[in-house]
């Protein structure tokens, strides 16, 4: 296949730069009881993100439960999003769809919505191939001048960007990293050697990894677990650009368990649970997915003690 080489599409000619660092939480979506997003909730819980020193917010992505949003409440979770944060941190806004002229579509509304950057997760249910993919990725990166970020998640998507296809990505002028949630770090050593001295950055997507991924050369981590805990995330961060690799890493095994505990109910039921055991009004998740029950969200608070969460 013939690699893109116009002046546009050139890495070396790239006349901005956005560089995705730290630790960047997946926003849940607040929802009322039946079901309706929750602005006012949203607003609360973004202003206690950058108040516990998130590095940036990533709302709908698959935290943010993006399969069930209608276009209208995907724009209006931008816009709210963008307003609230007031430039405090960078917002990144996940494009998720299953084909290429779906997602360039939400990429105008995300752009309209004027975010830093965006999160582009493969295409689900349909497997394409490594040439399919490079051919979506490149048709989206000629729709915006926003920095992409490719978006890995295989066990939730079937759908795998071998770090072959991330490197040939890696030269597409907007397209700068990538965000792995394969839970494989020989994955993301794959992405990072593979791209080294290029303006590509790693952003590690499971949460019991963030170190581990730092360690390899990784620029952050975009954690799930940031949402009940960003203080607690974003420390091992904050830790290991510090140079203590030691606190950095008792932070990492702090947070474990509450990652581990994911697995309590459907994701991201627990997310919402925990916010809700901090005092932050989360809401249901859409149904099918149902809240926790009494004794989940017991074993959930005892973890979440555990931890000094609460």
């Amino acid at each position: 296949m013939t690699e893109v080489t116009g002046f546009r599409t050139l890495k070396a000619m790239k006349q901005k730069s956005f560089t995705p660092r730290g630790v960047i939480p997946p926003v849940i979506t607040p929802l009322t009881d039946n079901e309706q997003v929750n602005n006012p909730a949203l607003r609360k819980l973004l202003d206690f993100l950058v108040s516990e020193g998130v590095h940036g917010v990533f709302p709908v992505g698959t935290t943010g439960e993006f399969y069930a949003l209608t276009e209208f409440e995907y724009q209006s979770i931008l816009e709210t999003t963008v307003d609230q944060i007031r430039g405090r941190v960078p917002v990144y806004a996940g494009v998720n769809h299953i084909t290429t002229r779906g997602a360039i579509n939400l990429v105008r509304i995300a752009q309209a919505s004027h975010v830093d950057a965006l999160s582009v997760l493969t295409p689900m249910f349909i497997s394409p191939s490594q040439d399919d993919l490079y051919e979506h990725y490149v048709r989206i990166a000629a729709e915006t001048d926003l920095p992409i970020i490719l978006y890995n998640n295989k066990p939730k998507t079937g759908v795998d960007i071998k770090p072959e296809t991330a490197a040939r990505l890696a030269n597409i002028e907007n397209i700068i990293g990538i965000k792995d949630s394969t839970g494989d770090l020989t994955n993301t050593e794959e992405y990072i050697r593979l791209t080294q001295g290029q303006d590509f950055h790693v952003l590690m997507g499971r949460d019991t990894l963030i170190y581990a991924s730092l360690c390899y050369g990784a620029a952050g981590a975009i954690a799930a677990c940031a949402n009940i805990a960003p203080r607690l995330c974003a420390d091992i961060y904050n830790h290991f650009i510090a140079g203590d690799h030691e606190q950095a890493r008792a932070l990492q095994y702090k947070i474990a368990p509450l990652r581990i505990a994911f697995t309590i109910g459907t994701f991201p039921a627990v997310i919402k649970a925990g916010l809700s055991l901090l005092g932050l009004d989360a809401g249901p998740c859409y149904a099918p997915i149902r809240s926790l029950e009494k004794d989940e969200i017991e074993k959930l608070r005892t973890i979440m003690h555990s931890s000094g969460l609460i």
